[in-house]
């Protein structure tokens, strides 16, 4: 559990040591957020102090994050929401989620997100779909199929533009083995 936290703390600072987690805890709402989702998974008094930290976060339901919901390495969640992710959602490493983004489902199961995927401003990802690793979503597009490895999408809705560059955005990657 330590070991998210200190990624998502990699994604947003490119360091890691305790100065740094103690200025963006305080400075940052959302890195307070995911320190309360990663600490709610815990166990024992951790996990207490996570879901009573997670329920005081959740008074300003900018991001609506289920506990429910994995989550891999390295989360960045840009400009504090507001986000909506289905609790059947699956993401990946090193993942951006930017504002205003929806992951849902009108059935049963949401999207899987795979690893250094930047979901650009305004997108919605709706049903299950397969987001590829090294992917690119624009802003403001409507996922509806599945988005291969290395791509880079766009669009109402969304169809891969080309495989120049993919995940360009994805900084400070956290290295998972």
């Amino acid at each position: 559990m330590f070991d998210y936290i200190r990624s998502d703390l990699f994604r947003y600072c490119g360091r890691c040591n305790f100065l740094v987690f103690i200025k963006t805890y305080f400075w940052n709402r959302t890195f307070r957020f995911q320190v309360a989702f990663r600490l709610a998974h815990g166990k024992g008094l951790l996990k207490i102090l996570g879901m009573f930290l997670f329920l005081l976060n959740r008074t300003r339901k900018q991001i609506q994050l289920s506990l429910r919901t994995q989550v891999g390495y390295g989360l960045y969640i840009g400009h504090h929401g507001p986000i909506v992710v289905n609790p059947t959602a699956v993401i990946g490493n090193n993942v951006n989620l930017s504002q205003f983004t929806t992951i849902g489902s009108n059935k049963n199961k949401a999207a899987v997100i795979g690893d250094n995927v930047y979901i650009g401003p305004s997108v919605c990802i709706i049903e299950d779909v397969k987001i590829g690793n090294n992917v690119t979503i624009g802003a403001g597009s409507i996922v509806t199929k599945d988005i291969p490895d290395n791509a880079t999408a766009a669009g109402n809705y969304a169809r891969v533009l080309n495989y120049n560059n993919p995940g360009r955005f994805v900084h400070n990657r956290w290295p998972v083995y």
